[in-house]
């Protein structure tokens, strides 16, 4: 269980400070899928960053599973089972994909589980296994990769920022699917940052950010349609990205 207590962030500006979270409390349940959404520059990824401990926070207390992991670093919340999709993944030059995906697992992956996760991802498997993931591979290349290593970590709590972001529309539909599969693992909670309806119809619960604050939390029935246009859900969010059609 993941739980945040009146966790606020504040950075220095030319200006005074600038609050980018503002005494924010939520918690997560084991098992849950939940969906954080809401306008841009609104706090979402910031706030992504501070459940991993990329960035820590100037006040309130982070726990997971009863345990206060405010002031823990990425290395320590890793080692509980805590891992982050990023929106621009990181490069590795002269390490391989298949190396990649073992070391997430954690052992020596045979290649038809290397190749499982991939293709999860909308990527044919075999014409990556070997490639580095370097700076030859296109942006949403890398990024379906990295979300891969997380799905191969079999995380207690897996956080994707944007995964939706420099995906073409078929990648996009099996990332969805891949997404309903970890939902149905009651063992893990998912946490995704996304303006996609059809990943947000996906929640058990949604959160919208706006302005650092909560605007509006509860269950997917409860929230999505105060954010889908009045002609029903053909229609998108007001603030939804236009990446996948």
């Amino acid at each position: 269980m993941l739980k945040l207590e009146n966790v606020s962030f504040r950075v220095k500006a030319e200006r005074g400070r600038d609050e980018i979270i503002d005494d924010v409390s939520f918690a997560v349940d084991d098992g849950r899928f939940v969906v954080i959404t809401g306008p841009n520059g609104g706090g979402k990824s910031t706030l992504a960053k501070l459940i991993m401990g990329i960035e820590k926070p100037t006040s309130g207390k982070i726990y997971y599973n009863g345990t206060d992991i405010t002031d823990m670093g990425i290395t320590d919340r890793a080692k509980l089972g805590i891992g982050y999709a990023f929106q621009q993944p990181a490069r590795f030059k002269g390490l391989t994909v298949r190396k990649l995906l073992s070391l997430a697992a954690g052992e020596d992956l045979p290649e038809d589980t290397c190749c499982g996760y991939l293709t999860n991802v909308g990527l044919c498997s075999k014409d990556y296994l070997n490639r580095e993931m370097d700076s030859s591979l296109s942006g949403g290349e890398a990024k379906r990769i990295e979300i891969s290593t997380l799905m191969a970590r079999r995380l207690g709590l897996a956080i994707f920022d944007e995964p939706e972001a420099g995906i073409d529309l078929w990648s996009f539909s099996m990332l969805v699917e891949s997404f309903k599969a970890m939902s149905k693992d009651k063992h893990s909670s998912v946490i995704v940052i996304s303006h996609q309806e059809r990943i947000m119809s996906l929640a058990d619960e949604m959160i919208v950010l706006a302005d650092g604050k909560i605007a509006n939390t509860g269950s997917r029935d409860e929230v999505l349609p105060t954010l889908i246009g009045e002609f029903g859900t053909a229609q998108p969010c007001a603030f939804q990205k236009k990446e996948v059609k």
